[in-house]
């Protein structure tokens, strides 16, 4: 079973100006003649982390990262102004063109596969394949599934600590009533619920909860990126139509496509996985039997290792 590659450090960081107000940072890591990767975290909200760089063979990939707008070192911290999902598709052509990389290899979990398709359906010739994990499509009823009613009754003593900080005739609509919290002028009241949003969200990733996840959104600094720009991106249904990355599956087509997805995955469930391979039948299908959402548990990190392995074989 494939493992993480050794540790490695970036060959190169730096901080790229995208605009007026956002600065994203940047890393590049592996094989600096390599064959281009991009990595996209999820979230939208999260970061890129140093076992990121492991996913992928440092001798064959040259293997790029960088934290979204408003994420991670990348500045203003967890700013909703000017942050869309074709502003994000915009930079990553942006960082693509800067670097003077031709084509690339794109790798996404979660969020990080909802990007990864918005980018290879407004540029597909500049993907030479996707690896896909974790499928998030954005579409109502997987907000609502994970936001409103269906994964509560999975773990109804987390969704009482999540639906708490809502006023009761407020919970009709859970995304809008975080929206108001988050953005709320009280510091307290923002940071109560970006950890009370944060955690339920990290209680569910993994087939088997994992009790240092969750309490790293204590930090509010995490908890606030994290939380308030998936419920502004949540909010405006990812600045898409419904079913617009489904509708869109011809132009992407011919590309060479990996779907990985956890079984007993609650946060994104596995009809979204097949949805996608439905309207794409291309794609290679790989339900892992034992995993939840997160990529580092051990089929689906396998599996994801594999894809990356057989892409240098095409």
């Amino acid at each position: 079973m494939h493992t993480l590659f050794p540790p490695i450090e970036p060959n190169h960081t730096f901080r790229l100006k995208v605009s007026d107000l956002h600065e994203l940072y940047v890393e590049e890591a592996g094989n600096p003649t390599g064959v281009p990767v991009v990595f996209l975290h999820g979230g939208p909200g999260g970061s890129i982390l140093p076992h990121h760089r492991q996913l992928f063979d440092p001798t064959y990939y040259r293997i790029i990262l960088f934290d979204q707008r408003g994420c991670g070192r990348s500045t203003p911290h967890a700013c909703l102004k000017d942050n869309t999902t074709w502003v994000l598709v915009a930079d990553m052509e942006y960082i693509r063109q800067h670097l003077g990389i031709p084509n690339w290899l794109v790798f996404g979990g979660s969020w990080g596969s909802t990007l990864a398709l918005a980018y290879a359906q407004s540029h597909p010739n500049q993907v030479t394949g996707l690896i896909l994990r974790g499928i998030f499509l954005c579409r109502q009823e997987e907000l609502d599934w994970f936001y409103q009613q269906g994964c509560s009754v999975l773990q109804p003593e987390r969704w009482q600590t999540y639906v708490a900080q809502v006023p009761e005739p407020e919970r009709d609509n859970m995304v809008e009533a975080y929206y108001r919290l988050l953005t709320h002028d009280d510091e307290t009241i923002r940071i109560n619920a970006a950890r009370a949003w944060s955690q339920w969200e990290a209680g569910a990733c993994k087939l088997i909860p994992d009790p240092d996840y969750i309490d790293s959104f204590e930090d509010p600094q995490k908890a606030l990126a994290m939380a308030r720009i998936e419920c502004h991106y949540f909010i405006n249904h990812a600045f898409f139509n419904e079913n617009q990355l489904l509708n869109n599956i011809e132009s992407i087509r011919h590309i060479p496509t990996w779907i990985i997805h956890g079984r007993y995955d609650i946060v994104c469930p596995p009809k979204n996985a097949w949805d996608l391979h439905t309207a794409f039948p291309e794609a290679h299908l790989n339900i892992i039997l034992d995993a939840g959402h997160a990529y580092d548990e051990p089929g689906v990190l396998d599996a994801l290792i594999r894809a990356t392995e057989d892409f240098k074989a095409l």
